[in-house]
Protein backbone atom coordinates (compact mmCIF):
# COMPACT_ATOMS: atom_id res chain seq x y z
CA UNK A 1 0.00 0.00 0.00
CA UNK A 2 1.11 3.43 -0.94
CA UNK A 3 2.03 5.61 1.95
CA UNK A 4 0.22 9.05 2.48
CA UNK A 5 2.49 11.17 1.82
CA UNK A 6 2.13 15.29 3.29
CA UNK A 7 2.51 17.46 0.04
CA UNK A 8 2.22 21.29 0.91
CA UNK A 9 2.79 24.00 -1.89
CA UNK A 10 2.03 27.33 -0.29
CA UNK A 11 2.13 30.47 -2.17
CA UNK A 12 2.64 34.20 0.09
CA UNK A 13 1.78 36.94 -2.34
CA UNK A 14 2.95 39.73 0.46
CA UNK A 15 6.61 37.85 1.06
CA UNK A 16 6.72 36.74 -2.49
CA UNK A 17 7.59 32.96 -1.50
CA UNK A 18 6.66 29.96 -2.36
CA UNK A 19 6.81 26.67 0.34
CA UNK A 20 6.61 23.52 -0.69
CA UNK A 21 6.40 20.95 1.86
CA UNK A 22 6.98 17.63 1.02
CA UNK A 23 8.03 13.43 3.30
CA UNK A 24 9.08 10.90 1.76
CA UNK A 25 9.21 7.11 2.67
CA UNK A 26 12.74 7.02 2.69
CA UNK A 27 15.58 7.75 5.31
CA UNK A 28 17.25 11.40 5.57
CA UNK A 29 20.71 10.37 3.56
CA UNK A 30 19.02 8.46 0.42
CA UNK A 31 16.55 11.69 0.52
CA UNK A 32 19.74 13.93 0.00
CA UNK A 33 21.96 12.02 -1.61
CA UNK A 34 18.81 11.73 -4.70
CA UNK A 35 18.43 16.14 -4.31
CA UNK A 36 22.77 16.10 -4.35
CA UNK A 37 23.89 13.62 -7.22
CA UNK A 38 23.89 14.33 -10.55
CA UNK A 39 23.64 10.51 -11.61
CA UNK A 40 19.91 10.67 -9.26
CA UNK A 41 18.81 14.02 -9.88
CA UNK A 42 18.92 12.65 -13.56
CA UNK A 43 16.32 9.96 -12.71
CA UNK A 44 13.52 12.03 -11.09
CA UNK A 45 13.80 15.76 -11.38
CA UNK A 46 11.44 16.83 -13.99
CA UNK A 47 7.75 16.48 -14.09
CA UNK A 48 6.41 13.62 -16.63
CA UNK A 49 6.99 13.03 -19.31
CA UNK A 50 10.19 15.23 -19.41
CA UNK A 51 13.62 13.99 -18.57
CA UNK A 52 16.38 15.57 -17.35
CA UNK A 53 19.70 15.77 -18.52
CA UNK A 54 22.59 17.25 -16.31
CA UNK A 55 25.47 19.19 -18.51
CA UNK A 56 27.72 19.97 -15.19
CA UNK A 57 27.52 19.37 -11.74
CA UNK A 58 29.52 20.77 -8.80
CA UNK A 59 28.19 20.24 -5.90
CA UNK A 60 29.88 22.33 -3.44
CA UNK A 61 29.16 26.09 -2.18
CA UNK A 62 30.24 28.12 -4.82
CA UNK A 63 29.37 25.10 -6.99
CA UNK A 64 26.54 24.48 -9.60
CA UNK A 65 24.19 22.30 -11.64
CA UNK A 66 23.22 22.71 -15.30
CA UNK A 67 20.54 20.87 -16.56
CA UNK A 68 17.87 20.55 -19.32
CA UNK A 69 14.72 19.51 -18.69
CA UNK A 70 13.47 17.58 -22.24
CA UNK A 71 10.64 17.28 -23.41
CA UNK A 72 9.51 13.99 -25.60
CA UNK A 73 9.67 16.30 -28.88
CA UNK A 74 13.65 17.08 -27.85
CA UNK A 75 13.01 20.77 -26.79
CA UNK A 76 15.29 21.44 -24.20
CA UNK A 77 14.67 23.81 -20.93
CA UNK A 78 17.57 24.94 -19.41
CA UNK A 79 18.10 25.91 -15.86
CA UNK A 80 21.07 26.32 -13.42
CA UNK A 81 21.49 26.19 -9.67
CA UNK A 82 24.17 28.17 -8.26
CA UNK A 83 25.03 26.30 -4.76
CA UNK A 84 25.78 29.61 -1.99
CA UNK A 85 25.73 27.21 1.32
CA UNK A 86 25.51 23.44 2.40
CA UNK A 87 25.25 21.64 5.54
CA UNK A 88 25.22 18.44 4.76
CA UNK A 89 22.27 16.01 4.79
CA UNK A 90 20.48 19.13 6.63
CA UNK A 91 20.42 21.61 3.93
CA UNK A 92 21.43 24.00 1.22
CA UNK A 93 20.93 27.38 -0.37
CA UNK A 94 21.66 28.79 -3.79
CA UNK A 95 20.12 30.62 -6.55
CA UNK A 96 17.96 28.94 -9.48
CA UNK A 97 16.93 30.32 -12.73
CA UNK A 98 15.91 29.65 -16.32
CA UNK A 99 19.12 29.87 -19.02
CA UNK A 100 20.52 28.75 -22.15
CA UNK A 101 22.51 26.18 -23.39
CA UNK A 102 25.73 27.94 -22.32
CA UNK A 103 24.20 28.24 -18.82
CA UNK A 104 23.69 32.25 -19.26
CA UNK A 105 20.57 33.13 -16.83
CA UNK A 106 17.63 33.97 -19.01
CA UNK A 107 16.56 37.75 -17.40
CA UNK A 108 13.09 37.39 -19.01
CA UNK A 109 12.02 35.00 -16.66
CA UNK A 110 12.29 35.27 -12.77
CA UNK A 111 15.33 34.00 -10.62
CA UNK A 112 14.82 32.71 -7.45
CA UNK A 113 16.32 32.42 -3.98
CA UNK A 114 16.19 28.70 -2.53
CA UNK A 115 16.46 27.39 1.36
CA UNK A 116 16.49 23.62 0.99
CA UNK A 117 16.17 21.71 4.56
CA UNK A 118 15.61 18.07 5.01
CA UNK A 119 14.66 16.80 8.36
CA UNK A 120 13.22 13.24 10.01
CA UNK A 121 10.02 12.60 10.36
CA UNK A 122 9.98 9.25 11.95
CA UNK A 123 11.23 6.91 9.37
CA UNK A 124 10.18 8.85 6.83
CA UNK A 125 12.01 12.57 5.49
CA UNK A 126 10.54 16.13 5.43
CA UNK A 127 11.67 18.20 2.84
CA UNK A 128 10.82 21.87 2.93
CA UNK A 129 12.06 24.35 -0.06
CA UNK A 130 11.62 28.10 0.43
CA UNK A 131 11.40 29.22 -2.55
CA UNK A 132 12.00 33.51 -2.79
CA UNK A 133 11.39 35.62 -5.77
CA UNK A 134 11.92 39.21 -6.32
CA UNK A 135 8.29 40.56 -6.60
CA UNK A 136 4.85 39.09 -6.09
CA UNK A 137 4.68 39.38 -9.82
CA UNK A 138 7.82 36.41 -10.62
CA UNK A 139 6.25 34.41 -8.25
CA UNK A 140 2.44 34.84 -10.05
CA UNK A 141 4.87 34.17 -13.44
CA UNK A 142 5.99 30.80 -11.76
CA UNK A 143 2.45 29.63 -10.62
CA UNK A 144 1.10 30.41 -14.27
CA UNK A 145 3.78 28.18 -15.73
CA UNK A 146 1.77 25.45 -13.76
CA UNK A 147 4.68 25.09 -11.04
CA UNK A 148 2.22 23.69 -8.28
CA UNK A 149 1.10 20.51 -10.90
CA UNK A 150 5.06 20.45 -12.33
CA UNK A 151 6.19 20.11 -8.74
CA UNK A 152 3.60 17.73 -7.61
CA UNK A 153 4.65 15.33 -10.69
CA UNK A 154 9.01 15.71 -10.02
CA UNK A 155 8.23 15.02 -6.36
CA UNK A 156 6.06 11.74 -7.18
CA UNK A 157 8.98 10.80 -9.60
CA UNK A 158 11.29 10.88 -6.22
CA UNK A 159 8.84 8.41 -4.38
CA UNK A 160 9.17 5.96 -7.33
CA UNK A 161 12.96 5.82 -7.67
CA UNK A 162 12.89 5.98 -3.72
CA UNK A 163 10.90 2.89 -3.95
CA UNK A 164 13.40 1.32 -6.47
CA UNK A 165 16.66 2.50 -4.28
CA UNK A 166 15.36 0.97 -1.04
CA UNK A 167 14.32 -2.66 -2.90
Amino acid sequence: MKPDLRFNFIADMQKSTLTVRREFAAKRQLVWDCYTKSELLDQWYAPKPLTTKTKSFDFREGGHWHFAMIDPNGTHYWSRTDYETITPIDGYTGYDGFTDETGVINPDLPRSHIDMTFTDQGAHTLTETVVSYNSPEDLQTVIDMGMEEGMASTLERLDELLVQLTA
